[in-house]
């Protein structure tokens, strides 16, 4: 305090720090870390130096075709773009050279393709998120003395985990962090890449264990790459931006808990979660998003609407009330619509199943931390995480023929997976769900024909929900199972089965399941956000752990192949998606909500009541509305409700037998026969339409009429002009 300065009376009395602050506890470490990070950098100068000076030429390619001269290991992928436009080079924040990750300022190496990407593709936003990822982590130490572990980009963002020892953060604490990252941001801090080998990354991070450990999993041989910014050093494959002012805009959205390599046995850690952008309108824009997103979020309409809840007496398994049951059910239903014009057979397999069912698939030895398990008469059994295992059983239970194939077994049996109760969260993670799960047992010459009817059904499917997807055909990774040869075929089958589809499609290269390759969906909502739900996955791998044959029209033994399909997903899941895809408003043949009767007077209650009885004898939810409350007001509930549709009803409807007609949004559609209504609410159900069908016909009509009408007036027209020529 100033000499002069006068501490107010009732102040509180303010307690000095004890001893120096975490930040500075680290400081020899970060020092020593930067220290050995400029030793290993000066050698990457000298190499540098020492290719100027030999000036070799390479040649690279680029998407076009055309191809421009560069010097080996001095022109980096930045020279190239600024020879062809600044603007390009202003753009490009990644390089793809032979189709693997580049920084932009990072020398190229040889002859090569190079492909340029901005923050406006996948690829990009990766960068840009990883890249911010370690402005978020330089923060964390210097605010903190954080241990640093991981940093991942994610869908929409990034976060880091650190190990802060007894201290936690909370949310109040996000404005320190975010006014840190500015900080960095503006010292434009370039990012720094060399490589080391194991024993030298060891001496870099020996005071943080968690780095460590990641060292040491690595091969002995390993060459390592490692980034730094400002003071902070990480391990890290990259690319990352040029340097930090290539971050405009950031926002830090939270501080939670987690765990060491997702143990919750192991070391506790604190994330936080960020998102940074490259203009601040994009930042806007993400912001608005977010605010629509908390409003649709299905915890809180789920509570709101009364269609489900949770309770810690049985912790991720969802209580799901009538409204909420009545959804459910109708997903459930729809799918089971779907696998009767498919020709699937519905199955009903057990939920327990002795532990040597496990063995044999294989999930004892590798899943059995997920699977809840219980001994019974000193014998280990366990509740099914899977329906697959149970319909090999059932495959496997006789002798099969050849004529049998395609055998499509569908299965709503119920699944329960033991999640981390941290994971946990609404619909979208839980520990008992229910799939759309099926699995068709083919011979190698069917997979095609079933693949191409499956990617029918699936678009039938989304279609019917108002959800866009996308799709990647994910191939055979180098730890492969099976032989090659059925491999080729199988990614053949889907290949074409793809093409097939009208579809525009990605690959994937290496990333599918070491037992079969498969196609990743993707489904979009109407906040454009992303989430994984269907799956198709072929197996080689499952038949033969469970001996399963059938026989040949040559009267031989075969193996056939099994292919893994879901289109819902989780029924649970899809739930949440399409309670914040619709934002509670659910079309009518999904909705628990659909017909909410209005009598204007007790002289009219009778009459609404027999309307309802109709409408319920004919399969459609309703119910009367038999409060005191005045008719303006009983409207204005239902439509907060949700009601599909709201029927007002009085003396003339009475005599008419008719009903008043309006929806939820206010769209009055008046008087209309009972007949009509029928007809209109049956097939609006049926056809499980996204919107409103009353007027449909009349706006047609209306339409073709004005059509008409406009018709003849250009006829008259131009006969009127030829009359004038």
């Amino acid at each position: 305090m100033a000499p002069d300065a006068v501490a107010p009376t009732d102040a509180a009395p303010t307690e000095e720090p004890s001893g120096p602050s975490p930040y500075e506890q680290k400081s020899p470490y970060y020092a020593k870390r930067i220290e050995l990070f400029e030793k290993y950098f000066a050698r990457e100068g000298e190499r540098k130096t020492a290719a100027e000076a030999s000036n070799e030429t390479i040649k690279v390619t680029m998407p076009d075709g055309a191809v421009r001269d560069a010097v080996k290991n001095v022109t980096s992928p930045w020279d190239i773009a600024m020879s062809i436009h600044k603007k390009l080079a202003q753009a490009s924040i990644l390089a793809h050279v032979d189709g693997k990750d580049w920084d932009m300022r990072r020398p190229l190496e040889g002859d090569c393709a190079l492909k340029l990407f901005s923050f406006d593709d996948p690829e990009g936003k990766e960068l840009y998120w990883h890249s911010s990822a370690h402005v978020l982590g330089e923060a964390l130490e210097l605010e903190y003395g954080a241990d640093l572990t991981i940093g991942p980009s994610i869908e929409e963002g990034f976060y880091y985990d650190c190990y802060l020892g007894d201290k936690t953060l909370s949310d109040h604490e996000r404005t320190q962090i975010q006014k840190r990252m500015e900080g960095i941001i503006k010292e434009k801090q370039p990012f720094q890449r060399i490589e080391v080998s194991r024993d030298e990354a060891l001496e870099m991070f020996l005071e943080n264990k968690f780095k460590v450990e990641l060292i040491t999993n690595l091969p002995e041989d390993a060459t390592i790459s490692c980034y730094r910014c400002g003071p902070m050093v990480d391990l890290c494959r990259g690319p990352h931006l040029p340097d930090t002012a290539w971050i405009k805009a950031v926002t830090v959205n939270q501080c939670s808990r987690s765990h060491w390599r997702a143990d919750v046995t192991k070391d506790p850690l604190v994330r936080v979660y960020a998102v940074t952008f490259p203009t601040d309108k994009l930042m806007k824009e993400y912001k608005l998003r977010i605010e629509e997103a908390k409003k649709r979020d299905h915890r809180v309409l789920g509570l709101h609407q009364e269609l489900f809840f949770f309770d810690i007496l049985s912790p991720g398994s969802c209580f799901f009330l009538p409204d909420g049951a009545t959804i459910y059910n109708n997903l459930i239903n729809f799918i089971k619509e779907k696998y009767w014009e498919y020709e699937y057979s519905e199955v009903v397999t057990p939920n327990i199943y002795n532990f040597d069912l496990w063995k044999t698939s294989g999930h004892a030895a590798h899943y059995k931390e997920n699977m809840f398990s219980f001994n019974v008469e000193k014998e280990e059994f366990g509740l099914k995480p899977m329906n697959c295992p149970g319909h090999c059983v059932m495959f496997g239970h006789r002798k099969r023929s050849f004529r049998e194939l395609p055998m499509r077994l569908a299965d709503f049996g119920v699944l329960h997976r033991n999640e981390f109760s941290g994971a946990l969260h609404g619909l979208t993670r839980v520990r008992r769900f229910q799939q759309d799960d099926a699995h068709i047992f083919c011979r190698p010459d069917q997979m095609e024909h079933e693949l191409v009817n499956f990617m029918k059904f699936l678009d039938e499917v989304y279609e019917v929900f108002g959800l866009t997807y996308e799709m990647k055909l994910s191939t055979r990774p180098e730890g492969y199972l099976g032989e090659l040869e059925v491999w080729n075929q199988a990614e053949d089958a889907l290949r074409n089965a793809l093409n097939k589809s009208g579809k525009e499609w990605k690959l994937n290269p290496g990333d599918g399941a070491f037992y079969g390759p498969k196609i990743d969906i993707t489904v979009f909502d109407a906040l454009k956000r992303r989430f994984q739900c269907a799956t198709v996955q072929l197996d080689f791998q499952l038949p033969i752990r469970f001996n399963l044959s059938y026989v040949t029209e040559n009267n031989e033994p075969a193996r056939p192949i099994i292919i893994h399909r879901a289109i819902l997903g989780s029924v649970e899941r899809m739930f949440a998606i399409l309670t914040e895809h619709f934002a509670g408003k659910y079309p009518y043949w999904l909705s628990p909500k659909q017909v909410m009767l209005v009598p204007i007077s007790e002289a009219s209650r009778e009459y609404a009541l027999e309307v309802k009885k109709q409408l319920r004898k004919a399969g459609h939810h309703a119910q009367v509305d038999e409060t005191d409350r005045k008719m303006q007001k009983k409207v204005r509930e239902a439509q907060l409700e949700h009601w599909n549709y709201i029927l007002v009803v009085g003396e003339g409807e009475k005599t008419n037998r008719t009903v008043n007609v309006r929806t939820r949004d206010n769209v009055v559609h008046g008087e209309v026969k009972l007949e009509e209504l029928m007809t209109v609410l049956n097939e609006e159900r049926s056809t499980k339409s996204l919107t409103c069908m009353f007027g449909v016909e009349k706006s047609a009509a209306a339409a073709a009429a004005k059509e008409a009408e406009e018709a003849a007036a250009k006829a008259a027209k131009d006969a009127e002009e030829a009359a004038a020529a």
